[in-house]
């Protein structure tokens, strides 16, 4: 499948969907000092080419903003408290507007345990996260993770759309998932 970068909006952060995390895992802040947990699962996912390009990364992106990822940014652990998720409840703003929203930023679950239904409780809690500090979210991702897009839609969040290359990605969008978007 064709790489298409793609964004997405949800203009408000109420009515919130909720998915109980299934039994043996739990959901737990950043402490300082995870940054190597991050780090193993984006690149476990192939974010990065190895942990090192990860770790530049975290201290590029959030380094300087530590205790607010202590608030922001989530885990998933395991029943033996190995971390195996994480997404960040982060902000910033879309292309062409000033707005700062909510941002839903680097969802991942290691791929030994995607599969097993603990994205959507990850991402509802990143979202109830969210609605503490803003009115509305986005996000971006590409047409490569359409799974998470479905995911991603269900939840609320719609095409952000401004040039032809976002009107091309969701229609290969709309035939891979075999669903009406635009």
């Amino acid at each position: 499948m064709k790489r298409i970068p793609l964004k997405m909006k949800r203009a408000d952060l109420t009515a919130l969907p909720k998915f109980a995390l299934p039994d043996g895992f739990a959901i737990r802040f950043f402490e300082k000092g995870d940054e190597t947990l991050w780090a193993r699962v984006e690149t476990s996912v192939n974010e990065f080419d190895n942990e090192g390009a990860a770790l530049a990364r975290f201290e590029n992106e959030f380094g300087p903003f530590l205790d607010e990822m202590t608030h922001r940014c989530l885990f998933i652990e395991n029943s033996a408290g190995e971390v195996i998720g994480t997404t960040t409840a982060w902000y910033g703003t879309l292309e062409g507007e000033k707005q700062v929203r909510g941002r839903i930023h680097w969802v991942a679950v290691v791929p030994e345990y995607q599969g097993k239904k603990l994205s959507k409780p990850l991402l509802a809690k990143a979202m109830q996260v969210l609605a503490k500090y803003h009115d509305s979210a986005y996000l971006t991702s590409q047409t490569t993770s359409y799974q998470a897009v479905n995911m991603y839609l269900n939840f609320g969040f719609e095409p952000y759309l401004t040039n032809d290359m976002d009107i091309e990605a969701w229609r290969l969008l709309e035939e891979v998932l075999s669903r009406k978007i635009l």
